[in-house]
């Protein structure tokens, strides 16, 4: 039995985002804190899997980040939810000494993928300090965000959802 939920339901509505029927524009959303409830019941309760091995749980976040690919933008980075998120979606193993240990280019993958996305939503919204809200989301994941990647998203925007 699987039960998931963010702490707080969003949907997309024209330019607005909805929160348990309040809406919000993405200004709005930014100042919110998104975290993840994972209730989960393992059919064997001595299985030593982490969660992100569970094929289930795995696909949630793989649907979830389809459908809001800019989502790390606004989860509580401060509270561990970024890097719950990369564990998530990114191949990783755990080690004893260091804890999560990603795999470097499908880490690096990620991270630049998701500098493309954020920046592109941020920058569509009139978000100010997009450069910068990219960058700490960049070094949060271990990775330094240069000019040159941003001027290279300015002459080739994408059109983020």
């Amino acid at each position: 039995m699987m039960m998931m939920m963010m702490r707080f339901a969003r949907e997309w509505r024209e330019g607005t985002y909805a929160f348990g029927g309040v809406f919000a524009e993405p200004k709005e959303l930014l100042e919110w804190k998104v975290g993840f409830t994972i209730n989960y019941t393992r059919e064997d309760p001595y299985d030593p899997r982490e969660l992100s091995e569970f094929l289930d749980i795995k696909l949630w976040f793989v649907r979830l980040d389809a459908s809001y690919p800019w989502l790390p933008v606004v989860l509580d980075w401060r509270a561990g939810e970024l890097a719950r998120y990369a564990a998530m979606l990114v191949p990783h193993q755990m080690s004893m000494r260091m804890g999560v240990v990603f795999n470097p280019e499908a880490l690096e993958l990620f991270a630049m993928r998701k500098a493309f996305i954020v920046y592109s939503w941020l920058k569509q919204h009139k978000i100010p300090k997009s450069k910068l809200k990219t960058r700490d989301m960049a070094r949060m994941l271990g990775f330094v965000a240069g000019d040159e990647l941003f001027d290279l998203i300015d002459a080739h925007p994408i059109s983020p959802s």
